[in-house]
């Protein structure tokens, strides 16, 4: 009887091991990875790229260096999810402005709380440091340009059937005079097949 117990017990043991295996396997960072048809690090990367090499190529880039000799400052503002999913915004705002400080072509303005931590530093480095390495105040540059959006979702769903149309806007503001120098929108559409799955 004891033999049998620990018979059934060594079944059951390996019975769970078994059934409950993982697998990990490294995979590069820029290969495609749609798991559960929700808006990704993918997505966010390749809309990120797209959407930017678009602003960059249109006329008001051209106009403003011509006008003023020198490439614009530009900052990423608030860029809102009205989606029906959670979704890390940061991520996609980080390859935002990866592509544009990478670009080359536009200077970059650090965000209104990365400001905030630098300006502490500066502060603390009047008292601190000696003068000859100590950061001067007031010498900050105002960006030329805001760059603020939206990002949203639609689903359509039926039985075992999910399509998600994912929308993103962006408008690019000049700060001195509101106005409006860009818009562009990308979108991605995902069909999730599942059988004998009701969503």
């Amino acid at each position: 009887m004891k033999y049998l117990r620990t018979l059934v017990l060594i079944v059951f043991v390996l019975f769970i091991s078994c059934s409950s295996a993982r697998t990990v396997k490294r995979i590069s960072t820029t290969e495609t990875t749609d798991l559960s048809g929700r808006w990704n690090d993918t997505d966010a990367r390749l809309v990120a790229e797209k959407m930017i090499k678009d602003m960059l190529s249109r006329v008001w880039l051209t106009n403003f260096m011509k006008a003023k000799g020198k490439n614009p400052t530009v900052i990423v503002g608030n860029i809102r999810n009205m989606s029906s999913e959670h979704v890390n915004m940061e991520v996609f705002v980080k390859d935002i402005e990866r592509e544009i400080i990478n670009s080359g072509q536009v200077q970059f303005v650090a965000s209104k709380e990365e400001r905030t931590g630098i300006r502490e530093e500066r502060e603390d480095q009047q008292s601190y440091s000696s003068l000859e390495t100590a950061k001067r105040l007031g010498q900050e540059i105002g960006a030329d340009y805001v760059l603020i959006g939206t990002f949203k979702s639609i689903a359509d769903v039926i039985e075992g059937k999910k399509a998600i149309l994912y929308s993103v806007d962006l408008e690019l503001i000049d700060v001195e005079k509101n106005l409006k120098v860009w818009i562009g929108n990308k979108k991605i559409k995902k069909l999730i097949e599942q059988a004998g799955y009701r969503w």
